[in-house]
């Protein structure tokens, strides 16, 4: 029997990667660390660089791409890219086994098959993804504005889900960030707030995933423990009974979760 299995290695503004694997694939969704920070993270869950199958990239913004040279010169494996984004980025990415993907287009490596579907968010072809194996789904969901009637459809049926819970609305705007900033985050196109994230557990969530962790907090307008709460409060007003609510963190791994 195929089991999945999932760990995200960091996710904040410095950086961006999550460990995806069945019985015989692995793969890494993003590369916002080092060659070296990646090896670490993936050794502290008991997984090795040199295992890794490929790599799937879901926007160009430098948290998610910047470590792509630095991976790429330690293992040679492929890239599943959108078109627009591999444009984006290749002035600094030069590689020959480049997959081309699309929204609404799946794709598989080995036996994961990935339905990567477009959210909103400000750059040039962003993407996010449901993987699927052996009927075992994770729904992987950052960076985006706001929770689009495709976001939340896609998340129905999924065993586990990563989903961005960024900002505290009253943090980003009593915070240091300069307005322009704030009113880009807080913008349709922007990042998710905790708010969005209880108001989608609350009226859109049907409770199936036994899972559910918090991404892309931010350092300076959120804290773990509000963000938390913020999905913990809704949870319970819904009477769902959640195995884990897990919160990533900017500095490592959290535990493998399978699935």
């Amino acid at each position: 029997m195929v089991s999945l299995r999932i760990s995200v290695l960091g996710s904040s503004s410095s950086g961006n990667c999550t460990f995806l694997s069945t019985s015989t694939t692995r793969i890494l969704l993003d590369a916002g660390f080092s060659k070296i920070q990646t090896s670490r993270r993936l050794q502290s869950i008991g997984e090795s660089l040199e295992s890794i199958e490929a790599i799937v990239i879901s926007h160009e913004h430098s948290d998610h791409v910047q470590g792509l040279p630095s991976l790429l010169s330690a293992i040679d494996v492929p890239i599943y890219i959108a078109e627009k984004t591999l444009d984006a980025i290749r002035s600094s990415v030069s590689h020959s086994r480049v997959q081309s993907i699309r929204a609404g287009e799946r794709f598989t490596i080995g036996d994961l098959e990935i339905s990567p579907f477009s959210v909103p968010h400000d750059a040039v072809d962003p993407l996010a993804f449901v993987f699927e194996a052996d009927g075992l789904k994770v729904g992987h969901v950052t960076d985006l504005g706001y929770m689009t009637g495709l976001v939340i459809q896609r998340l129905k049926g999924c065993d586990a889900i990563v989903l961005e819970s960024n900002h505290d609305l009253e943090m980003l705007r009593s915070g240091p960030y300069p307005w322009h900033l704030k009113q880009r985050i807080m913008s349709k196109h922007g990042h998710l707030s905790n708010d969005e994230v209880g108001k989608f557990i609350e009226e859109s969530f049907d409770g199936h995933a036994r899972c559910i962790i918090l991404a892309h907090l931010s350092e300076s307008n959120n804290h773990p423990d509000l963000a938390r709460m913020v999905s913990a409060i809704a949870l319970e007003r819904k009477g769902f009974s959640l195995q884990n609510l897990v919160l990533a963190s900017k500095t490592t791994a959290i535990p493998m979760i399978v699935l």
